[in-house]
Order: C-alpha cells, then structure tokens, then sequence
C-alpha cells in the first residue's frame, strides 16, 4: 500500500492495477489509489487443480492479466508465483519488469524469480519488509524514497453490531507460530491494569485453538469479551476502531499499525527491524527476537499512548 501512495505521489495520473489472493481482495479495496484488483486464487485452485471449473477460472485469470500493456509491471516478493505472473503480464513498448535482485535475511526469496526481470534491484539484507517493496519501486519509477510510509487507506463499511460505542482495548493475541505468542499471564496482567482505567478488552479469534485461548483469557479477566467470529473486513474495522490495539507479530497488529491507530507492536520470536511499526508515534514497538517484551514495558507503553489520546481529544 506505501507502493501505491509513492507512485501517485510521483505520478498523481497513473494508474494502478494490483493483482492478490482472493482472500485479500477486501483490503486492497481499502486505497482508493487501486484501479482495478485482479484476485488470484492459487490457494484455492491447487486443492483442485484439474477440476473443469478451476481451469476454466485461471483462463479467466489470465485473460484479465493480459488485457492491459502495462509501463511498469512490479514483482515485490520475488518468489518464483509472482515472477509466472511477472512473466505472463505485458508490458507497454517501453515498459519494464522489475523486481527483488536478493532476498532479506529469514524471507521467502527464491532466486530463479529474477528471469522474469528487465531490472532486478539490490537491497541490504536487513531491509524493512515495508522499505524492501518501496525501494524497488523507487528504483524502476527513478524517484527516490524521501518520507516515512504511507498506507492511504480507508476505513472499511460495514455491519458490527459487536462494537462497543464506548473506548476499548483490542489484544490482538493469536498468531500462526506457537513461539511468537505472549504468554496467557502476560496479557491478564495487563488487563488488570486497563481494569483500574475502567477501560474494556476485546477478544478477537481466527480458529478453534485461538478461541478457546480468548475463552481461557476472557475467564480471567472481568473487563475483557470473546467476540463472534469475524470477515476480514469486520476484523479491520476492529483494529481502525480501537482506543489502543496491543498485539503480537500478526497480521492484524500490523493493520492497525497501518492505520496509525495506537498500537503496541509485541516481539517475542520474530526480530523487530523485519516488520516494526515505524512510521508514527502513535505505535511503540516492544520485544525481539527471543527476547519478549514485560508487563511493566507494556503497562509503561499504554500510558504514554493512552496520555496522548486524551491530549489530542
């Protein structure tokens, strides 16, 4: 999203189509920025991949791909996916492909993804996963990038007949990996202490072990709901909605960094510089790899956050 906001702000006219996973359609949609959205659905299309009507949605696919000739076609993942479809989309009589020349330290990065390039751009290993996609950018639009990101997006519409009309905290408390979690403890403790500010806890969840965990949480803490199972659109409101967001390295911490929304980023098993929330004051960044941040760290994070919420309401 801080490739978009860079391009139009070099290119107020340009026009901008973004090709993603279908699950993810719905938050691209957030900037207004994006013309047109083609959604790919590999994930789906591999569990059947021979099924007629599979085949006959990646011919459709590949139809919209190549409806345009496009001057600049970016590839900011470099896996050898995203180089096919690189490789599959036109460029305009002088456009180019462009994309990563190396991987950063811990990524996905395939190098056999480089064939598909007219440019392959080098960046230093520890680059931010936010940075690494501007850079390249910057590098095949001949542009330079001169300011802290900016993501453009909007609040997503939508029924929550869940939302509290008064402040509240979200823990954003699941997360795929077992080690990048915060301990039960941890987040109890912290919701003792938005107890006394007579501030409540949302419990959100995105499967059956991250339900029974907000259930096991919710238990233990008076101040604190388990709420119904979410879309991604009603799970992005939620973290543009809070009073203050504290959560792991997920996804959804991420969005509600994106949305500049107060947020505690927590870094227990993933190192921080990959993907911290560096763009505003608004989001404090705690822990690191094999090093989880504290109670008291956290405790002393939220009042800096929640002091300048009330001084600038």
């Amino acid at each position: 999203m801080p490739v978009v906001s860079d391009l139009l702000q070099h290119f107020p006219d340009a026009s901008i189509d973004w090709v993603v996973e279908e699950a993810y359609v719905n938050l691209v949609r957030l900037h207004p920025g994006v013309r047109r959205i083609i959604p790919f659905a590999l994930r789906r299309w591999r569990k059947k991949l021979l099924s007629s009507q599979n085949r006959a949605e990646i011919r459709q696919f590949l139809r919209s791909l190549r409806e345009e000739q496009y001057d600049l076609i970016l590839d900011t993942q470099g896996l050898l996916k995203t180089g096919l479809l690189m490789g599959w989309a036109q460029t305009s009589q002088n456009g180019k492909k462009a994309g990563l020349a190396n991987g950063t330290v811990g990524s996905g990065y395939e190098g056999i993804s480089r064939i598909f390039h007219d440019q392959s751009v080098a960046v230093d290993p520890y680059t931010h996963a936010v940075l690494r996609g501007r850079l390249v950018a910057a590098a095949a639009a001949g542009y330079t990038v001169d300011r802290p990101a900016v993501f453009g997006i909007q609040p997503p519409i939508c029924d929550a007949a869940w939302m509290p009309a008064h402040p509240f905290v979200v823990f954003f408390h699941g997360t795929a990996g077992a080690a990048k979690k915060w301990a039960r403890s941890n987040w109890i403790a912290v919701a003792e202490y938005l107890q006394t500010l007579a501030l409540p806890v949302l419990l959100p969840w995105g499967n059956a072990e991250e339900k029974a965990e907000a259930e096991a949480m919710a238990a233990a803490m008076p101040n604190a709901r388990v709420l119904p199972a979410l879309s991604m659109q009603e799970a992005t409101l939620l973290a543009y909605s809070a009073t203050l967001a504290i959560g792991v390295d997920t996804g959804l911490t991420h969005i509600a960094a994106a949305y500049e929304t107060p947020t505690i980023e927590l870094y227990c098993a993933s190192p921080k510089w990959k993907t911290e929330g560096n763009w505003s004051e608004r989001i404090i960044n705690l822990g690191d790899d094999g090093a989880p941040p504290s109670v008291d760290e956290v405790c002393r994070a939220m009042t800096q956050l929640l002091s300048a919420v009330e001084t600038t309401h």
